[in-house]
């Protein structure tokens, strides 16, 4: 972590990562990227479904492999790249037929290391293989949730699943959020851990700063009027007034509450439901 001198209030606790001795390189690979515009948390009839999005800085969008779908052909990294749209660092894989792809980069994996897709390939850093062919306590990434269907879970800076062993054509694995889940066997992952894992320790340090990120103002509910959510209105400052948290809709959030829908489809690939509140 990079920290500074404290020039100004915002400049004392403000910390970045470090990126020199591991980004290689600046400018992304031009062929594969693309430009678009940023939904800023609004659906496809342009109503705002997430809150507190909007602006910042304007992204080039890189455009990332996660089908990996070029078997038994060895890939060598050529460069480690920052990407705006997600925590994990990025790099330009080079196959051996010429092609390139960007692709997630895992912990420990620099510039002129190679990785394999293969139902062979070692069990080591960046190579991918099915979940079956992995033993238990093996850390892994960039997880399907069904066969050839693109990688969807574990994806985020620092992040790490951890596969707990085989059981009637299922592999049961410990995901970052502490939920235990059945995938299935022939499904595919990589080996290691999600590279950047500083990204956690980041201190924003000002407003300004978020707001480059695309982040804007969250307003307490307690700061609102009756009418605008549960916890507003009171002469003064006055606590929330209900035994249970919730949202602006009167929904419940967080404190251990429970908030997935009972009917939810995939309930019965959990195991053990993840672990809510506070953990040491």
């Amino acid at each position: 972590m990079k920290s500074y001198h404290p020039t100004t209030p915002s400049r004392r606790h403000m910390t970045t990562i470090t990126y020199k001795g591991v980004l290689t390189r600046g400018e992304p690979h031009k062929a594969l990227t693309r430009g678009g515009k940023r939904h800023v948390g609004r659906n496809a009839d342009g109503r705002i479904t997430v809150r507190h999005k909007g602006a910042g800085h304007k992204r080039l969008y890189r455009e990332l492999d996660f089908m990996y779908n070029k078997y038994d052909m060895p890939a060598t990294l050529e460069s480690v790249e920052y990407d705006p749209n997600r925590s994990g660092f990025i790099g330009v894989a080079l196959y051996r037929d010429g092609e390139r792809r960007y692709v997630l980069v895992p912990q420990s994996m620099k510039a002129g290391d190679t990785f394999t897709v293969s139902e062979k390939a070692e069990l080591t850093v960046g190579n991918r293989v099915p979940l079956k062919r992995v033993p238990a306590g093996t850390f892994i990434y960039n997880i399907e949730l069904k066969p050839k269907g693109g990688a969807k879970l574990v994806r985020s800076a620092g992040s790490f699943a951890e596969v707990l062993g085989i059981h009637a054509g299922s592999v049961n694995v410990k995901l970052p959020s502490s939920e235990v889940r059945r995938i299935s066997e022939n499904a595919w992952a990589s080996v290691g851990a999600v590279s950047n894992e500083e990204y956690k320790l980041v201190n924003i340090g000002k407003a300004g700063r978020s707001r480059w990120m695309g982040i804007r103002p969250t307003v307490r509910g307690s700061a609102m009027n009756p009418v605008d959510h549960p916890y507003g209105g009171g002469e003064g400052r006055q606590g929330r007034g209900t035994r249970r948290a919730k949202s602006a809709w009167g929904k419940p959030t967080g404190k251990g509450q429970k908030t997935r829908r009972p009917k939810k489809y995939s309930n019965v690939h959990i195991v053990s439901r993840r672990k809510v509140g506070k953990r040491s």
